[in-house]
């Protein structure tokens, strides 16, 4: 019980310093920035005694030190700081523009799941084979082309010439506002009102930018999983298996799979959460009304609360999948538990 407890403590202990350190850089990183806040509230032509005394009511003529003390001390009172676009708080907009980019990395990453580990699968159990050496080409363009330029390809391709797809958004104007806000998901949304014709555009609007946040997604599955196996295939209980007269399936699902599923529950939620972090560039080709379209609109108007914010919970969020990560090695292997 106390080496369960010392371990705990010492996780407690470092997700507490990862946190300190997250607040520390994006701070100083605010701070050094070459933008003045103060031009981005008032405008460039605000006179001098204006903003001598608007520095004075943010804290900003302080020493560097003191503004970060101010600022933890606002953080444990969940005070994140007012928004100089909205003029709303912080975390009323990150509640507001989150759910479209959960539900957006949410659809990508089991998407690329359902088609990156079967894909890997295959791969591995036909080593060396054009089945292996195709699947390996196709993840390896998924995994090497710029998200941006694959977003700006599909957009060309199924909106532009083949009319397949709706254009960018979250939704058609006809249908914006229509239905109340739940859950902030507009897929659950429209469908918890029952506007089917909401509900069918919601989706036709989410299937580009979370088929290319899909793809890139998959070849990095696909290649872990086919690594994964073959290193299990390679392994004496494989051999034993297939010696004692198990179906081929048994040994390829029961045996090597089942041996590796730990391993990619870890790639699994890493992705997961580098999708809630990285999809700031296919938020913005689609104009996806998303916690990444919120943030580079923030930076580029200097607006940096809510930079520092939607950086914040991003960083929280990639720690917590972490540590569902590890705790999900330790619960389901018992090597190393």
């Amino acid at each position: 019980m106390n080496g369960r407890n010392g371990r705990l403590a010492g996780t407690a202990a470092s997700l507490l310093l990862t946190l300190f350190g997250l607040v520390f850089v994006t701070f100083f990183i605010g701070r050094v920035m070459p933008i003045d806040p103060l031009i981005a509230i008032l405008g460039d032509h605000a006179p001098e005694d204006v903003m001598a005394r608007t520095r004075v009511e943010l804290g900003l003529d302080q020493p560097l030190v003191v503004q970060f003390g101010l600022y933890v001390w606002r953080l444990l009172h969940g005070d994140l700081g007012r928004s100089v676009m909205s003029s709303n708080l912080v975390t009323q907009d990150i509640a507001r523009y989150f759910p479209a980019t959960i539900e957006l990395a949410t659809v990508a990453i089991i998407v690329a799941t359902l088609i990156g580990v079967p894909l890997g699968v295959l791969a591995a159990v036909r080593q060396g084979s054009v089945i292996d050496k195709v699947i390996r080409v196709v993840c390896l363009a998924g995994h090497s082309i710029p998200i941006f330029l694959l977003a700006l390809l599909s957009l060309l391709i199924f909106y532009a010439t083949l009319d397949w797809a709706p254009g960018t958004g979250r939704a058609d104007v006809a249908f914006e506002g229509m239905n109340p806000v739940v859950t902030g998901f507009l897929t659950i949304d429209t469908a918890w009102a029952g506007d089917w014709d909401a509900f069918y555009d919601a989706w036709a609007h989410l299937a580009q930018p979370a088929g290319v946040l899909a793809y890139f997604s998959m070849a990095f599955i696909a290649r872990m999983t086919r690594a994964f196996m073959l290193d299990a295939l390679a392994g004496e209980y494989i051999i034993t298996a297939r010696a004692k007269g198990l179906s081929a399936l048994r040994v390829i699902w029961r045996h090597a799979f089942g041996n590796i599923a730990v391993r990619l529950i870890t790639v699994l939620a890493l992705t997961y959460a580098g999708l809630l972090e990285g999809a700031v560039v296919t938020e913005t080709v689609f104009s996806w009304p998303g916690l990444g379209q919120y943030l580079t609109v923030s930076l580029l108007n200097a607006d940096m609360n809510a930079v520092l914010g939607a950086t914040l919970v991003v960083g929280l969020i990639y720690m917590a999948l972490n540590l569902f990560a590890d705790a999900a090695y330790k619960m389901f292997d018992p090597r190393v538990r």
